[in-house]
C-alpha cells in the first residue's frame, strides 16, 4: 500500500507540473491578446482622430444628424446585415375617389375628424399634456453631471463574458436612477392610455397600445449611463393622482437573477403590472440588454387585456468611440380578449441603410388576421397610424414580389416625443420626468430608492463619496446572501422546510392562459403609507 501510495504521489507531481505548465501558458496566451486588444483600440483612436481631422473624405451616411458616431460603421456590419430584412408589406396613398368612398361623404368624414380627435392623434393633446407636466411644481433640473476621467479599459478588461449585473463597477458609469425609476419611467407618456381606455374600437385601442410600447424607449436615445442595480427588497413609488391620475409601486423581488415587479392603477381606467428580469452581457465592444417577462395592460371598462414583451437594446462602443445605444427585434402585442393583435418591428441601426435611423413599423390586424392599420415612426421622435382601404399582392417580376401592397388613408399622429429640458445634456439626457424622479418626498418607504445613499450622492456630484457607499451596501447585499443560503443548507440537513425570500408587496402568481407564475401586486403598499406603518420594512440602506 506505501508503494502504491509512492506512485500515486509521483503520478500526481508528474500531473501537476504538466497543469502548472499549461496554466502558465494559458496566463501569458491572455496577457499577450489584452496587449494586442489594448494596441488595436489604441490604433482605432488614432484611426478615429484622423478620420475627424479631414470629414469630408468621409462618404455621406444615413446618420447626418450627428447623434451616432458613424466612424464605427465595420462594427455595425459585424453585428447586422448590410441591408436589413426589408418589411413584408409596401403602403401606397389611396386615390381621392377611393378616401372618398371610404369616409362616405362629407358627413362622414367629419365623424373620422371627431374620431382623431378622441383618439387624441392631434398635436395639441400631446403639448396641452407637456404644458400639464410643467405646471407640476416640481423640480426642473438637478446639479450638472461632473466630468470625471476614467481609465475604461483597465476595468472592463477582465469583464468579458460575464453578466453585466456581476461585474463590479464604479458610478462614473451609472446615471443617478436606480433600475426600478428607469421601469416607472416607461409611464412618461400614460396619458396615450388614458386616450386607449376612452376607445370604442378595440382596434384602434390597439394602435394606441402599439404607440405606449414604443414611447418607452424614447428617452433612452441618449441614455448611455447604466442605471443603478436596485438591492434586493428596495422599492420606488410614484404617486401621481392629481397631476396623471395614477399611482406606480416597484419593488426588486429577485436578486440573481435581478427582477423587478411593478404595478400601476390608473383612476382613468386602466391597470399596467409586468414583472422583468434584466439578462444582459458584455461582449467587449458592445453590451446587450435583454428584458425578459411580459408587460400587462388591462382596460376596465371593456376588460380587454394586452400582453407584450420588450425588444433587446444594445449599447456600441464599449471601448473605443462613442457611446450610442440601439433598440432592435420584434414586439408582438395581443389582445387576450379579442385575438387582435399588432406586430412591430424595431429595424436595427445600419449604415448601408437608406431608411430613417431607429426605424419602427407595424401592423394591426384582427383576429382573422386581417390587417387594419399600418403604424411608422421612430422610437425616438413619433408614431403615426394609416387606416388601411384596400389591399393586394404584389406584381409577380417586379420589386415587389410576394409583398403586400396596402392603400391608406392620411396617417394621423398618435404620439410625438417630448422636447428635452434645458441643459439635458449636462444633467444626464434626462427627460422632464426623469428629472422627477429622484426628487426626495416625504412618507415614502425606508426602501425607497430615493433614500439610496450612494445614488444620491453621484446626483449631488459627490462621485467618490457615492462609490464609497455603493461598495459598502454591496458588500452587505453579498453577506445577506451568504447567510441565507447558509440558513438553507443548514434547514435541508435538519429536514425542515426551507424559507425562500418573500417580497414585501407582491406575490407569485400562476398565469390562467400560459400557466407561468409571475409576480403580481398583492396589496397593502398604499394603506401602509397612509398608515405610515413601515415595521414590516427591512433596513437595506
Amino acid at each position: 500500500m506505501i508503494n502504491a501510495c509512492r506512485d500515486f504521489v509521483d503520478l500526481a507531481e508528474g500531473h501537476s507540473r504538466r497543469w502548472q505548465r499549461a496554466l502558465q501558458y494559458e496566463r501569458e496566451q491572455r496577457h499577450h491578446l489584452e496587449e494586442t486588444i489594448e494596441q488595436l483600440a489604441k490604433q482605432h483612436n488614432n484611426l478615429e482622430r484622423a478620420w475627424r481631422e479631414a470629414p469630408s473624405t468621409h462618404p455621406p451616411g444615413p446618420e447626418r444628424s450627428g447623434e451616432v458616431d458613424t466612424s464605427d460603421e465595420n462594427e455595425d456590419v459585424e453585428f447586422f446585415d448590410a441591408m436589413e430584412d426589408s418589411p413584408a408589406f409596401i403602403t401606397v396613398p389611396a386615390s381621392n375617389h377611393a378616401q372618398h368612398e371610404h369616409s362616405g361623404g362629407g358627413v362622414n368624414q367629419s365623424m373620422t375628424s371627431s374620431m382623431a380627435n378622441d383618439w387624441g392623434q392631434e398635436d395639441s393633446d400631446t403639448s396641452g399634456s407637456y404644458a400639464l407636466q410643467q405646471r407640476r411644481g416640481r423640480r426642473s433640473r438637478i446639479p450638472d453631471k461632473p466630468n470625471y476621467s476614467l481609465n475604461l479599459w483597465s476595468i472592463m478588461k477582465n469583464c468579458i463574458g460575464k453578466e453585466l449585473s456581476k461585474i463590479p463597477m464604479p458610478v462614473n458609469f451609472n446615471e443617478p436612477l436606480s433600475m426600478l425609476q428607469r421601469l416607472t419611467e416607461d409611464l412618461e407618456y400614460s396619458e396615450l392610455l388614458d386616450r386607449a381606455a376612452r376607445c370604442v374600437c378595440t382596434l384602434e385601442q390597439m394602435c394606441l397600445v402599439a404607440a405606449f410600447s414604443v414611447s418607452s424607449y424614447s428617452t433612452t436615445v441618449h441614455r448611455i449611463g447604466k442605471p443603478f442595480n436596485p438591492l434586493l427588497g428596495e422599492t420606488y413609488e410614484l404617486d401621481r393622482l392629481e397631476e396623471s391620475g395614477y399611482r406606480s409601486i416597484c419593488e426588486q423581488v429577485s436578486h440573481h437573477p435581478p427582477a423587478a415587479a411593478h404595478h400601476v392603477m390608473s383612476q382613468r381606467g386602466w391597470t399596467l403590472w409586468q414583472e422583468i428580469t434584466i439578462d444582459s452581457k458584455f461582449r467587449g465592444k458592445y453590451i446587450s440588454i435583454m428584458p425578459l417577462g411580459h408587460i400587462h395592460l388591462l382596460f376596465h371598462s371593456s376588460g380587454n387585456h394586452y400582453v407584450w414583451s420588450k425588444v433587446t437594446s444594445t449599447v456600441h462602443n464599449i471601448i473605443v468611440g462613442k457611446l450610442w445605444i440601439d433598440h432592435s427585434g420584434d414586439i408582438e402585442i395581443v389582445n387576450r380578449r379579442t385575438k387582435d393583435t399588432c406586430h412591430l418591428k424595431f429595424s436595427p441601426y445600419s449604415y448601408f441603410s437608406r431608411d430613417v435611423p431607429r426605424k419602427v413599423t407595424g401592423v394591426v390586424a384582427d383576429s382573422d388576421g386581417l390587417a387594419h392599420y399600418i403604424l411608422s415612426g421612430s422610437w425616438d421622435d413619433k408614431m403615426e397610424s394609416a387606416k388601411i382601404v384596400e389591399s393586394s399582392r404584389g406584381c409577380v417580376g417586379s420589386e415587389v414580389k410576394q409583398k403586400t401592397v396596402y392603400q391608406t388613408l392620411p396617417p394621423k399622429l398618435l404620439w410625438k416625443k417630448y422636447p428635452l429640458p434645458e441643459n439635458a445634456e449636462n444633467m444626464h439626457y434626462f427627460s422632464s420626468l426623469a428629472l422627477t424622479l429622484n426628487e426626495p418626498e416625504e412618507g415614502v418607504a425606508p426602501t425607497d430608492s430615493r433614500l439610496r445613499p450612494d445614488q444620491r450622492l453621484m446626483e449631488a456630484g459627490l462621485w467618490d463619496e457615492a462609490n464609497v457607499h455603493k461598495q459598502r451596501l454591496e458588500e452587505r447585499q453579498r453577506l445577506e446572501r451568504k447567510r441565507r443560503e447558509a440558513q438553507t443548507n443548514i434547514a435541508l440537513e435538519e429536514g425542515r422546510e426551507v424559507e425562500m425570500y418573500q417580497p414585501l408587496w407582491f406575490e407569485k402568481r400562476l398565469d390562467s392562459e400560459t400557466r407561468e407564475s409571475s409576480y403580481v401586486y398583492r396589496g397593502g403598499y398604499w394603506e401602509a403609507k397612509e398608515k405610515q406603518d413601515w415595521s414590516q420594512c427591512p433596513s437595506i440602506f
